[in-house]
């Protein structure tokens, strides 16, 4: 498909996101639920809890989207309500300080225990989305938006509410640590 011909599916879509279709805000929460739940994911909230996170996350994009102007993809416009409504969550559950704390501190010690498992269990790539799941969730989140989801730092930037430069920040910190973790494995 042409990228003209996908800029004018989009725009119908939208028009009938506008005007309330409900249809076609189906088919949104479709095509955008897996992205949501990845960005819950990354946060670090509970798989038992992403679906509350999600619904919170739709219904406030139902009941925004006439704010939403196109000044920005509409992914990353539902990438910023998701990572809002996850902090949002993580407040409200008083475990916001896990944003800043690695996920498994006693990596180091089970690391060469499990490395020939691993190699012989997973594809690297997963090995390294496993690894990026242990960094400070605020680290994982700058770099799963980052590489996995093709955003821009000023959109990155936007989304997470920091600066430009925290971001390039977390995106170098989240990359040397990745290294030390992945030494013995890639």
């Amino acid at each position: 498909m042409s990228g003209d011909v996908r800029k004018k599916q989009n725009k119908r879509w939208l028009e009938e996101l506008l005007a309330g279709d409900h249809e076609a805000f189906a088919r949104f929460v479709d095509k955008y639920k897996e992205m949501v739940f990845l960005c819950c994911r990354t946060m670090g909230i509970r798989d038992y809890e992403i679906e509350d996170v999600a619904s919170e996350t739709f219904m406030a994009a139902y009941k925004g989207i006439r704010r939403y102007r196109g000044q920005a993809e509409l992914s990353t416009w539902l990438w910023t309500i998701t990572y809002r409504k996850g902090i949002d969550y993580l407040r409200k559950s008083g475990r916001e300080n896990q944003l800043f704390v690695e996920q498994d501190e006693k990596l180091a010690e089970r690391r060469n225990v499990q490395v020939s498992a691993e190699l012989e269990n997973k594809e690297q790539a997963d090995i390294v989305w496993e690894a990026v799941g242990r960094l400070p969730k605020l680290w994982a989140m700058a770099t799963v938006l980052f590489y996995r989801e093709e955003k821009k730092v000023k959109e990155i930037a936007k989304i997470m509410r920091v600066s430009q430069n925290t971001v390039k920040t977390y995106l170098f910190r989240s990359r040397k640590r990745l290294q030390e973790l992945l030494a013995d494995v890639v």
